[in-house]
């Protein structure tokens, strides 16, 4: 069987909201710094998306673009993922992102999120097999990963289907 690896990714850290949509609202200094060691974090482990699916919103689009530099600079660069920005993935729930999981093509080992909580939260905590689901839901900071890996096609992916392997939060 192949192993499949899915990444979840909170955006970095935003702009206080203000006057403008929430939609628009834009990385911070620190948020453009997190997202440039997420990507440095997951180039060191050598976790190279050959997806990307990201909401559309500006912090999402700006958080994967840091990562995606950072990934491009490292020692095992490779080329460039095709990215999807879903925009069920905004204000969508856990429902929508196993739904756009379940479409991946299989021949994409490796899937990065990029999303917003609570859901990246929410659908870390479902993925997780009995044995490790604690009954807790550990809320993922801005910046943070959970790394994910089943053996199951990408159109079985389900509740419960995916152990917790790694998790960490960037900080830049």
């Amino acid at each position: 069987m192949t192993t499949r690896t899915l990444i979840l990714l909170r955006h970095a850290k935003a702009e206080i909201p203000g006057d403008f949509d929430d939609y628009d609202r834009a990385l911070s200094e620190r948020g453009n710094a997190d997202a440039d060691a997420a990507g440095s974090w997951l180039s060191d482990e050598r976790l190279h998306p050959d997806l990307v699916i990201c909401s559309p919103a500006k912090r999402t689009r700006q958080t994967w673009q840091g990562v995606a530099i950072a990934l491009g600079q490292g020692p095992a660069a490779r080329p460039a993922p095709e990215v999807h920005y879903e925009d069920s993935m905004y204000l969508g729930r856990g429902g929508e992102v196993f739904e756009l999981l379940k479409a991946v093509p299989d021949t994409a080992r490796t899937v990065l999120v990029v999303g917003h909580n609570p859901t990246m939260s929410e659908v870390s905590a479902l993925l997780l097999p009995d044995e490790q689901y604690t009954g807790t839901v550990l809320e993922m900071k801005t910046s943070g990963l959970a790394v994910h890996t089943g053996e199951k096609p990408w159109s079985s992916v389900e509740p419960g289907s995916m152990r917790l392997i790694r998790s960490h939060t960037a900080r830049g």
